[in-house]
């Protein structure tokens, strides 16, 4: 295997990824991210779960927006508690693929972590560009590395992984064929630790999708139903062992970003969608099935409050 990365064409293959990617690569100097993560080097590209600190909505003025800042990016932080708490523990020789590696954020934390070494795959290429640098900077070079490529279609060999982690991607992306890509890199019995938020479609009824859809217009993204993951992962010989709804958790995050001067006008649509359960939250582990032996048990879905 070599680091060269595939040719453009190969990466950005329809035309929804070049509207994707035309949208990211327009990110470059105008983004929350930069503030957030210039607070401690590590810039993330995923949201958050749990309470935040009540007392930054009464700080003086002066120092309100500051601390709302701090906050969130704690927050985002601490979110990757959720895939480094999935991925579990691994050899030092481990290596783990980060599917939709933005700035590079999780990719780090799993490398600091866990002792692994980590592959980055994206198509934006500023953001490649920008996870490279900071790579250098943080002197780990040669064990987290960044690829330019395609989530569903990357440049690796099979088998090639004992990890993958996506944090907040794949609303991004076909989950079949995702999902068997995924198989594909997995050693049997590796582990793919899934981060998302998701449609309930449990509940949801015809007119009511409009937190759905105004989320989907302002990321340029495709909201997948929930039956929809489990689906994929089942055709794909991924099983789950463990499934978290969090969907009550993810509400605070997006309460604290609605005070902050930051915000896009997207934060009431996820409110919405949390508070009706129309929208959910979920981690699920899963491995790749062996090709002897059972598949480990799944653990029911609990919602966590």
């Amino acid at each position: 295997m070599t680091d060269t990365p595939p040719r453009a064409q190969d990466a950005v293959r329809d035309q929804y990824e070049h509207e994707l990617n035309a949208h990211w690569e327009a990110k470059q100097h105008d983004d929350i991210n930069l503030m957030l993560g210039e607070m401690d080097g590590l810039y993330h590209h995923h949201y958050a779960v749990g309470d935040f600190d009540r007392d930054v909505l009464t700080s003086p003025p002066d120092r309100r927006q500051k601390r709302i800042l701090q906050e969130m990016h704690r927050m985002e932080n601490e979110q990757v508690e959720l895939v480094l708490d999935g991925m579990g523990r691994l050899p030092a020789c481990a290596r783990v693929l980060d599917a939709g590696s933005g700035r590079g954020g999780t990719s780090f934390m799993v490398h600091d972590r866990l002792g692994v070494r980590v592959d980055g795959v994206n198509f934006c290429e500023h953001q490649l560009a920008f996870a490279r640098q900071l790579s250098g900077r943080r002197g780990c070079g040669d064990s987290v590395r960044f690829h330019y490529g395609n989530m569903a279609a990357t440049p690796f060999p099979d088998a090639s992984f004992q990890g993958v982690v996506t944090n907040e991607t794949t609303m991004y992306v076909d989950l079949f064929e995702t999902f068997r890509e995924f198989a594909r890199l997995l050693e049997p019995g590796g582990r793919y630790v899934l981060v998302t938020w998701c449609e309930n479609d449990a509940i949801t009824t015809p007119g009511t999708r409009a937190e759905i859809s105004a989320i989907d217009e302002h990321y340029v993204c495709h909201i997948h139903r929930r039956s929809t993951y489990f689906s994929a992962l089942q055709a794909n010989g991924l099983v789950p062992s463990t499934v978290r709804d969090l969907t009550a958790k993810a509400i605070p995050y997006w309460e604290l970003r609605s005070h902050s001067d930051l915000r896009t006008g997207v934060e009431q649509s996820f409110l919405d969608g949390y508070r009706a359960n129309r929208l959910n939250y979920l981690v699920i582990v899963a491995e790749r099935a062996r090709p002897t032996g059972r598949p480990a048990p799944v653990t029911a879905p609990s919602e966590e409050r």
